[in-house]
């Protein structure tokens, strides 16, 4: 059992004091979900080697009664499998399948644009001892000085939202991706937004979009976990004109509007199909 309900975690901060990776995010949900208190050993990209001892190089990494357990995904098997009579994370192995794939749909979508708008203040929000070390190794990725790669953004900014319908089509039938309760999926990919508070000097997500219920109370769980005060507001987008419309309104897309139960439920639909006037209700 850990140590006094606390499980220590190395985080992975910017100078305010917010977390920066989406890892350590994903990491302390799963662990406040157990119902275990965060140890929290601060810091930020470097002398990670140093602060654990050389366990590892790369956070997330957690210490629970001594013993020490790295990689999100890793991390958040271990805590089920040692602390099955606590809520559970990852209900069955389809969870984790699919959980993957929304995740990565959600970084090509969402993290990928988001990190060339915000790359300069992804570094210049970071530990001054980090400075260097961001600049070199994200310049290197992306190939490009970072100043030049910010270049556009106010006009990449407002095409991200429009790319975001899968995830409103989920969540306008569910209230967590978890169901009636949030799992690891609703972490996974809360901490995409999580990131983007981090490092966003703009709001990225208008004030209207469906996708701010579930956000708002997935930063409010387990005491206000996402609350910190290092984080940037993200929603507030201004559009101007000519930019694309940020969601679809009326709600989901794709398939029926309402569940099939019987010609009834289905007559205004197939109506709209054939190009005729809906039926009298």
């Amino acid at each position: 059992m850990a140590k006094d309900n606390k499980i220590t975690i190395y985080d992975l901060a910017l100078a305010s004091g917010a977390t920066i990776s989406p890892f350590v995010w994903a990491t302390k949900y799963a662990i406040a979900h157990k119902g275990f208190e965060l140890d929290i050993v601060p810091g930020g990209f470097s002398g990670i080697p140093e602060r654990t001892g050389g366990v590892t190089e790369r956070l997330p990494a957690i210490v629970d009664d001594g013993k020490w357990v790295l990689d999100s995904w890793l991390i958040a098997e271990y805590l089920d499998e040692t602390y099955p009579d606590r809520p559970t994370l990852i209900p069955h192995a389809s969870v984790k399948a699919l959980t993957q794939g929304m995740e990565a749909w959600l970084w090509g979508a969402a993290i990928s644009p988001w990190m060339t708008c915000f790359i300069k203040q992804y570094r210049d929000r970071s530990l001054p001892q980090d400075h260097d070390y961001v600049t070199t190794s994200r310049e290197r990725m992306f190939g490009r000085k970072i100043e030049d790669i910010i270049v556009g953004r106010e006009d990449r900014i407002p095409k991200v939202p429009p790319t975001l319908q899968l995830l409103r089509n989920v969540l306008a039938e569910n209230k967590w991706l978890g169901g009636d309760t949030p799992n690891y999926a609703d972490f996974r990919l809360l901490a995409v937004f999580l990131f983007t508070a981090s490092v966003a000097d703009t709001p990225v997500l208008t004030d209207d979009d469906p996708l701010r219920d579930w956000i708002e109370r997935g930063f409010d769980l387990y005491g206000g976990l996402g609350r910190h005060p290092g984080l940037s507001p993200i929603f507030g987008l201004q559009l101007r004109e000519g930019d694309p419309e940020p969601f679809i309104k009326g709600g989901a897309v794709g398939g029926l509007a309402t569940r099939n139960t019987g010609p009834k439920s289905t007559a205004a639909e197939t109506a709209r199909l054939k190009g005729e006037k809906a039926p009298a209700a």
